[in-house]
């Protein structure tokens, strides 16, 4: 029994020590880090630490986008966007943290973000996909945190109004 609480008390100590080293390294990197170009851009980099954004695209040619999301919230609307016709690249890392894209249904994505105790999810209808547009391909990690694409913004409003009825 002794053994147990020691392992429980020095798993509870690493995970605090850790979120407060995390933490005081978000604080840092915000000092750093900041967010480049505009929504008229075919190539931006978003960054939001303890913080959230929106941002809603409508680059003409689409190349290159990252977004960095720790301790907030970021939502990246491309549906005003184009891509470019050779296809186009995203960068995403969420932690502790989440993001959301929202492509047009029919947008060709090709997803490999790597969840690391997170979620991913691609929640479009697949059906509607267009086999010959160009390719948005998604790559990075989310570390407790969630990545999704859709086609349609969350509705944040609806789970508290059916909790709530």
């Amino acid at each position: 029994m002794r053994l147990i609480r020691t392992v429980l008390g020095l798993t509870f100590g690493l995970f605090i020590f850790s979120a407060i080293v995390s933490a005081i390294v978000a604080a840092v990197t915000k000092q750093r880090l900041a967010s480049t170009g505009s929504e008229t851009d075919d190539e931006f980099d978003l960054v939001t630490i303890f913080d959230g954004l929106e941002f809603a695209s409508t680059a003409p040619a689409l190349r290159r986008a990252t977004a960095l999301t720790w301790y907030g919230g970021s939502t990246l609307d491309l549906r005003g966007a184009t891509l470019d016709p050779a296809g186009a690249q995203l960068n995403v890392r969420t932690v502790f943290g989440g993001l959301q894209v929202i492509v047009p249904e029919t947008w060709r994505v090709s997803q490999h973000v790597m969840p690391i105790l997170g979620g991913v999810d691609d929640t479009r209808d697949q059906d509607a996909v267009d086999p010959s547009a160009p390719l948005l391909s998604v790559d990075g990690w989310a570390v407790f945190g969630g990545f999704a694409i859709t086609s349609e913004p969350f509705d944040l409003e609806a789970p508290m109004a059916a909790a709530t009825a």
